[in-house]
């Protein structure tokens, strides 16, 4: 019976992620932490018919101290058992249409898609250490791939894509410093989804698609995978046109 903890779950992917693990038999996936800086109507409905496995923890990832707040209350919660596994899936994507020149919000997209997966590992890592799984994934995406950068030369979103490559490091760091503790820190992009974040109905695939597809690749990461990067595997979409090719083979760094 496996304890999850996952940040940003008022909507979009990270919501998707909750509702699906919280359709899994509580014999499989015991409680799922969702972290938020506030609830919504559609996780409150989750919530409500979850019989107390899905729990709301407030908490602003962007304000190290919220952290530690929130580490207590979900410490408490666990009553001395250890956390299972991390996603760590707030972020942002700001839009800079007229060049990287005109570039003026890196520093906020470090502050949400690095510092934030930073502080929260490290203050959930010792509840981290006594869980079973130890399992920690970072919510990427292949426009932070150098690889594949010349392919993404029409998503205008600069600070997105550089900070998205800098979490992609900052999980290799974790990842060499821990392993010898027997966890598996990867980073994973879930694909192009129809999201807020993602633009709506123009991406490729529905947050259920991409959050069960993502729940699929970490329910089956081991030791093996550790700091690498994954892929989704998604049924007719893996020889697509185009960079977006979601045929669960690790996309380049």
């Amino acid at each position: 019976m496996a304890t999850y903890l996952i940040t940003g779950t008022s909507r979009g992917l990270g919501l998707a992620l909750a509702t699906h693990l919280a359709s899994l038999p509580s014999s499989q996936i015991s409680t799922i932490f969702t972290l938020a800086r506030k609830s919504s109507p559609a996780l409150e409905t989750l919530i409500e018919k979850s019989d107390g496995r899905v729990i709301l923890i407030e908490a602003d990832v962007t304000d190290e101290a919220s952290i530690k707040k929130a580490v207590g209350e979900v410490e408490t919660k666990l009553a001395g058992k250890g956390l299972d596994v991390l996603i760590n899936n707030v972020g942002m994507m700001g839009l800079t249409p007229d060049g990287i020149a005109a570039m003026d919000d890196l520093a906020d997209h470090f502050t949400v898609n690095v510092l934030s997966a930073h502080w929260t590992i490290r203050n959930f890592i010792p509840l981290l250490e006594k869980g079973t799984q130890k399992k920690i994934i970072n919510i990427s995406t292949t426009l932070g791939s150098f690889g594949l950068a010349s392919q993404y030369t029409w998503a205008t979103a600069p600070a997105y894509k550089i900070t998205k490559a800098a979490l992609n490091m900052l999980t290799v760091q974790y990842a060499n410093d821990y392993a010898e503790k027997g966890f598996t820190i990867v980073s994973l992009s879930p694909g192009w989804l129809q999201t807020d974040l993602g633009g709506g109905e123009r991406a490729d695939l529905a947050p259920e698609v991409g959050a069960k597809a993502s729940l699929d690749r970490i329910f089956s990461a081991t030791k093996e995978d550790n700091g690498q990067f994954l892929n989704i595997k998604v049924e007719g979409w893996e020889n697509a046109a185009g960079p977006n090719k979601y045929n669960g083979l690790n996309p380049p760094w």
